[in-house]
């Protein structure tokens, strides 16, 4: 590994203008006009907004690549070239598809990219148009500046992240994994936003992992027959009974070295000590003394399974020979087995079950180099704010990008007033993201890319 310089004071010269804030909302309100919408099944096609992208890469001075598993499914690839060649190089990436929106529910129409008091409104303001728009801005200000970053850094902007990513990132890591060559490191979405939680200072927590994901799917099997007739091998009741237990379990606590972080430092933060590692340590205790921050942690502190869908039959006097059911599971980092066994025993001797989609955990150090400065970049910008590392509920694309060795954070700066409720917003109705939000996240991302 190459020397790298420590954290100081002195960071280098911002490149942000204000042609880099402007388009960083501009580009954010482009991107939600174009409807990226992904239902699932390969029903989306992200195009049209990888070829915007794409323009504007090659207007700044890079060769981006387009590349497609299926058609309309699009993919871009560009590398930026850093002043370091021993270094090893950084990955920003993010996602061009958005969930479904229902227009009827939304007080704008949600692919208006309506900008109003403010604000910018849409699907994709918050998940994640708004940081595949501050990228862009960033990359395009160094290029106006002739700024070059430290090591070079990939950009990625990927397809089908909203479902399988089948179309996308895992498309990029199996079949062109050597447009990442020499990445160790990545960053994305779902952190470094303001958490305001009314007492202490602003929080801005960043992801340092991610649960893994188990989609199942659940099978029983029975004796088909009349609907008036006694039946012993129903196969609706037997998943019933499976799904039912799932639902009910109380999974145990597993406290994971991110989430022992977070738990340590949010606690500090309200001038106490704990130490999730001594033998007495009363996590609901402490959960209900953070307040609001407890939120950062109460979904990841144990594996979970909740059923989702159920699916039997055809006519309400006929008992099926088969139902199927399916639960969303979620794995923390080393409850993979745990997971497994717990499942074997929920669903029983009459319920089969498998993985529909799965995907692996993560963990990254929250004491070393790169979160230190992903750290000082934040609070360099809101020097009353907080950083704290934490893990995701949920998954990003970084799981499919640590099969080639690339360690993720979740790193989408934005700066936002008390009251707004940015976690409520992902995948929810009215998404929208400030401008000023914006604005900060640009500076920040500049300030953390060539640092880093």
């Amino acid at each position: 590994m190459a020397d790298m310089p420590a954290i100081t004071a002195e960071a280098p010269a911002g490149a942000v203008d204000e042609t880099a804030l402007d388009e960083a909302v501009g580009f954010t309100s482009d991107l939600i006009r174009i409807d990226t919408t992904n239902r699932g099944g390969g029903d989306c096609r992200e195009r049209p907004a990888a070829e915007y992208v794409a323009e504007r890469l090659a207007a700044a001075g890079l060769e981006p690549a387009l590349l497609e598993r299926s058609p309309g499914r699009t993919n871009v690839v560009a590398r930026v070239e850093g002043t370091d060649r021993g270094a090893e190089a950084l990955l920003v990436h993010g996602h061009l598809d958005v969930v479904p929106a229902e227009a009827a529910d939304w007080s704008v129409d949600p692919f208006s990219g309506e900008v109003r008091d403010g604000v910018v409104w849409g699907r994709g303001a918050v998940d994640m148009k708004n940081m595949d728009a501050m990228v862009l801005a960033v990359v395009r200000a160094w290029a106006r500046a002739g700024i070059k970053p430290r090591r070079d850094v990939v950009i990625a902007y990927t397809a089908d992240e909203e479902d399988s990513a089948v179309d996308g990132s895992g498309f990029l890591a199996d079949r062109h994994a050597h447009l990442f060559e020499g990445c160790t490191e990545g960053i994305s979405e779902s952190g470094a936003f303001t958490l305001h939680t009314g007492a202490g200072p602003a929080l801005y927590p960043i992801a340092a992992g991610e649960r893994g994901t188990a989609w199942l799917k659940l099978t029983a099997h029975g004796t088909a027959g009349h609907g008036s007739k006694p039946n012993r091998a129903n196969a609706v009741s037997r998943l019933a009974a499976a799904v039912a237990r799932i639902g009910a379990h109380e999974w145990p606590v597993r406290l994971t070295a991110t989430v022992t972080a977070c738990i340590t430092e949010l606690a500090a933060l309200q001038g106490l000590s704990v130490d999730p590692r001594s033998p007495d340590f009363d996590l609901d205790a402490v959960l209900a003394g953070l307040g609001p921050a407890a939120g950062l942690v109460q979904a990841t502190v144990r594996n979970s399974a909740n059923p989702t869908m159920l699916k039997a039959g055809y006519k309400l006097n006929v008992v099926p020979g088969e139902a199927t059911g399916y639960v969303d599971g979620r794995m923390l980092p080393g409850g993979e087995a745990e997971f497994i066994a717990t499942l074997d025993t929920l669903t029983g001797p009459d319920v089969r079950w498998e993985f529909a989609h799965r995907e692996v955990a993560l963990e990254a150090p929250v004491d070393g180099r790169t979160f230190g400065i992903l750290r000082e970049s934040v609070e360099r910008f809101d020097p009353d704010g907080r950083v704290v590392p934490f893990c995701m509920a949920g998954g990003t694309d970084a799981k499919q990008f640590s099969r080639l060795g690339i360690t993720g954070y979740g790193f989408s700066p934005l700066k936002l007033p008390p009251g707004f409720d940015y976690w409520s917003l992902f995948h929810g109705v009215d998404e929208r993201v400030p401008v000023e939000a914006l604005h900060f996240g640009v500076r920040v991302l500049d300030h953390a890319l060539r640092t880093l």
